[in-house]
């Protein structure tokens, strides 16, 4: 069984929609999820299972950073036979071609990370997302009248570097945007042969200083959540 997740095998659902903060995704189970149950608060890391237009679906917190994410994606995709793994998260715009509020759908994730090559033995400096999550992301944000771009981010190790401005990793590869966590979840599907996508909202535009507010941050992140919540219901048929 699991190190860090407490539920039984059967309290967690085919699909997990994985915020990186254990509030975050207590405040959306409690929104969105019907018959909602907090299933396991192991490390105070929490995870909820109900349903969502009559879908059963799971809410759990990833942690920061690569390594945190990668236990509890293969954990969750190990342990209890979930299918597929919906990021959701918020991220830091390089390019002043993105604004505040927009949403992102990964399609490589570049890391400096060590993460795929010392866990799965995979070199290169990118993953891609895996399965049909990204296909279902945009489908779904077009018939829900959602402006989406499709984009490589920048999965970070770092949070504060010395050096500003754009990391040549992120420029050299067009990534618009940085987050942290991506890449070890993609690596961890592709080497479980599991689904797996990441769905990001611009919490702020480095080059301007932009930023969503503390006030605003909660309902700035309905979209996406709405986004994910009706994209899980597509993979599930």
């Amino acid at each position: 069984m699991s190190l860090h997740i407490s539920a039984g095998k059967d309290e967690i659902a085919p699909i997990v929609l994985m915020p990186g903060d254990p509030l975050r995704a207590k405040i959306m189970a409690e929104r969105f999820l019907a018959d909602s149950r907090l299933v396991s608060q192991t490390r105070n890391v929490f995870y909820y299972t109900g349903t969502y237009k009559g879908v059963r679906l799971t809410i759990g917190a990833s942690g920061m950073g690569c390594p945190s994410i990668g236990i509890y994606s293969y954990e969750l995709y190990s342990f209890y036979d979930v299918n597929c793994i919906i990021r959701i998260g918020t991220a830091g715009a390089y390019s002043t071609r993105l604004s505040v509020f927009d949403l992102i759908n990964t399609d490589k994730a570049f890391s400096e990370s060590t993460f795929a090559k010392e866990a799965f033995g995979y070199t290169g400096c990118y993953q891609d997302h895996q399965g049909v999550c990204f296909d279902t992301i945009n489908q779904k944000a077009v018939s829900m009248g959602l402006k989406i771009q499709s984009a490589n981010v920048h999965s970070s190790d770092v949070f504060y570097r010395a050096v500003k401005g754009t990391p040549p990793l992120a420029a050299e590869n067009n990534c618009l945007a940085v987050e942290m966590e991506a890449f070890s979840l993609f690596a961890t599907a592709r080497y479980l042969n599991k689904m797996a996508g990441t769905l990001l909202t611009i919490s702020d535009v480095i080059p301007t200083g932009d930023q969503i507010s503390p006030k605003e941050r909660e309902q700035a992140l309905i979209p996406m959540m709405e986004l994910a919540l009706e994209s899980a219901i597509e993979l599930t048929d």
